[in-house]
């Protein structure tokens, strides 16, 4: 919105913790005014007030914009008011949203149609000195969103295409979810783009669905694929492509990205010509050390689906590895306890090894009757190697392995973390 002309001001607990924050300096580099957490930058001159749903409702500016009866909005619901200026492309689904959209928005970038993009995920090509890479402002009327359904919100969203990759447990029940996604199909004016593979998806009703798939027969679907260590070849409808991301889940989101630009009148052979510069979102299989002998790669897998997803393609890099999870809050944890057992216990060989560091916790109020230990007991009673341990114990015993994979949501010291261990194995 700043770089559209407003006059925009916010603040966040991290700035309040940290005036050095990375994104602290880009915002106020793009003119954008950080005021403190305490109300004091909140007055009559406000136009609007938008939170995340995470702020608390006792939070001191939300107090304070009550009190001056400023109208207040969710994220979500000011990103709904958005999405109707522009001729929107909403990226749903419950696994891969940040890595799709931002996969669409950087071919689209580069097809010369200039998109608009709000991701979730920083987008590397994107990322500057002046940008943290999950946005960009072009001058089309196009808008790539990443939609997400955690707080319910997405039924709001009336965009002109939608992209729904999968339906898995996530951030609610599958049938849940499955109810927003079917909303998000009805307020989509044009195309809606949907997962043949899925069964979840191929329950809900889409009027007129256009398909992607690698499994089944579909719209568009990929074949003579050769999943490399760090690359997929594929053909699709007749022509040649190459993604420069491993594992069938990447295959997946950047099926679903062609089948968009196809529907809407690019041309294959164009789409070819591009999708092999992509090199994808920040925290999505970021390797920081590969010397041959020693592996160490970062990645934001949080939900069950993602982290075998992730499981799936490493196991393909090497024989034994030590992986590293931190489960990410305690309502999410408690929910899907079985599922992440489950995941776990599925994936580990019996060469590898899993190190579960204590669940992270953002702030507000919830209940703690669930840790690591929980999940601990459930992986090991399956015959598992599993343990929970601090980072700092970790970081003492690194010649244990030599291949650690870091994963978990939300927390960017996780990032530090790997790069830590990266330094002292490398």
């Amino acid at each position: 919105m700043a770089d559209k002309g407003h006059v925009v001001a916010g603040s966040d607990r991290a700035f309040d913790k940290n005036p050095n924050h990375p994104v602290y300096k880009i915002l106020k580099y793009r003119g954008v005014s950080i005021i403190p957490q305490d109300g004091s930058g909140i007055d009559s001159s406000v136009d609007i007030a938008v939170f995340s749903t995470a702020v608390e409702h006792d939070q001191p500016e939300y107090l304070k914009a009550k009190t001056l009866n400023i109208p207040i909005k969710t994220r979500p619901e000011y990103l709904a008011e958005i999405i109707s200026d522009f001729k929107t492309i909403a990226v749903a689904g419950t696994s891969g949203k940040s890595t799709t959209s931002g996969m669409l928005a950087f071919l689209m970038h580069r097809l010369g149609l200039n998109p608009n993009f709000i991701g979730g995920g920083r987008v590397k090509q994107f990322k500057t000195e002046t940008n943290p890479g999950n946005s960009s402002t072009g001058d089309s009327d196009f808008l790539v969103i990443e939609a997400c359904e955690s707080d319910g919100t997405i039924v709001n969203y009336k965009p002109e295409h939608s992209i729904i990759s999968n339906l898995e447990l996530d951030h609610h029940f599958v049938d849940k979810t499955a109810g927003m996604f079917e909303a998000l199909a009805k307020n989509t004016r044009g195309k809606v783009i949907v997962n043949a593979d899925d069964t979840n998806l191929m329950k809900i009703s889409i009027k007129n669905p256009a398909t992607f798939s690698i499994d089944n027969p579909s719209n568009y679907m990929a074949s003579d694929i050769t999943y490399k260590p760090l690359g997929t070849d594929f053909s699709l409808n007749g022509t040649k492509l190459s993604l420069s991301l491993p594992g069938k889940y990447n295959l997946y989101n950047a099926v679903s990205c062609i089948a968009f630009l196809s529907e809407t009148g690019v041309a294959l052979k164009d789409i070819a010509e591009i999708l092999h510069e992509f090199k994808g979102i920040e925290r999505r299989f970021d390797i920081h050390l590969n010397t041959g002998r020693k592996l160490v790669i970062d990645d934001y897998a949080h939900n069950p689906h993602k982290i075998s997803s992730l499981m799936q393609t490493v196991k393909n890099l090497k024989e034994n590895i030590c992986y590293i999870f931190q489960p990410h809050g305690f309502a999410p944890t408690r929910m899907m306890k079985a599922e992440y057992i489950d995941a776990f216990s599925e994936n580990l060989r019996a060469a590898d090894h899993l190190i579960l560091l204590p669940i992270y916790y953002a702030g507000g109020t919830t209940s703690k009757d669930i840790s690591s230990h929980d999940l601990a007991e459930g992986i090991k009673v399956n015959g598992k190697s599993v343990e929970v341990a601090e980072r700092g114990d970790i970081l003492k015993r690194l010649d244990e392995w030599d291949n650690y994979v870091i994963f978990g949501a939300r927390d960017e010291t996780l990032s530090d973390f790997a790069k830590k261990i990266a330094e002292i194995l490398g």
